[in-house]
């Protein structure tokens, strides 16, 4: 597996590898690497003849206060995973290759981006399609592929590549991969590592909440008395806030008041301070 650290050698790289016409899946990450992420270079393996996997702890989508200096940063074991999955690339470069100084561009994204976690994390999907954007644009890959967990920024890397004109007419180029879950259904995600042994087996309420949720629902409950008791429930669980439980339609996000076929459940709460999130199909 060759590494880029610089924009030049990335490019070089890149062009080398389709010098014989093959095709490129790209995989963007921040690094500190699970069964998640390598699902993803998995199936994009599967996809396209070589892969490309990004790992960059993108600073513009942390928010003031938000974990940017503690989010665990593991070059070297995260490498050690993508070759040993058989990625041809990674490209993890310094911040200033990202946004050298003197950088002023920013992508916006409305609709989709509001609420949810756009609306607890000011300026995050900005900065997710600011940079998501720009490594479109650095690999130019053929497609690429993203977890499911983060349903809303996949949303929104969606309309951004569609307004943009980023993928090519005719191809589902953005792929999403549907969550990995540990065994006791928590999603996997990079944070799940701040918890605490405790704070661990507590945050199991997460998708046994959104379950029974979607059980209720299925039998006919009311939506807002459903969301309201995996709100308490969450908090009876050993989370110590809610930041939303909500139920929107999985294309436009939304918000719905009942089930219209194609609804989602949405949930975010902290357990210490660790913020966690979870999306369920309700149908």
């Amino acid at each position: 597996m060759q590494t880029a650290r610089e924009l030049k050698v990335l490019r070089n790289s890149v062009a080398a590898l389709r010098s014989d016409g093959s095709t490129i899946a790209l995989v963007p990450t921040m690094g500190a690497l699970h069964e998640g992420h390598l699902t993803l270079v998995r199936q994009a393996r599967t996809a396209a003849d070589h892969v490309v996997a990004s790992i960059f702890v993108n600073p513009r989508q942390f928010g003031e206060g938000e974990d940017l200096d503690a989010y665990p940063r593991q070059l070297q074991r995260d490498s050690e995973l993508l070759e040993a999955e058989g990625v041809a690339l990674l490209w993890a470069p310094l911040p200033n290759e990202v946004y050298p100084d003197g950088y002023a561009t920013n992508i916006s994204v409305a609709g989709v981006s509001e609420g949810l976690c756009g609306g607890d994390r000011p300026g995050h999907f900005d900065g997710v399609a600011t940079v998501v954007c720009k490594l479109f644009n650095q690999v130019q890959p053929d497609m690429a592929f993203f977890g499911e967990k983060d349903w809303q920024q996949l949303a929104v890397i969606r309309r951004m590549a569609r307004d943009l004109d980023l993928t090519r007419p005719h191809v589902e180029a953005i792929h999403g991969v549907p969550i990995v879950r540990e065994e006791d259904g928590l999603a996997m995600s990079s944070r799940n590592a701040y918890l605490s042994a405790e704070q661990r087996q507590q945050a199991a309420a997460l998708p046994r909440a959104m379950r029974d949720a979607i059980a209720t629902l299925a039998a006919g409950g009311e939506a807002q008395a459903a969301l309201d008791e995996l709100r308490r429930a969450l908090l009876r669980g050993g989370f110590d806030s809610v930041d939303y439980a909500e139920m929107r339609d999985a294309d436009s996000l939304v918000p719905l008041n009942q089930d219209n076929g194609n609804a989602r459940l949405f949930a975010a709460a902290r357990i210490g301070g660790t913020r966690l999130i979870d999306n369920m199909a309700v149908a």
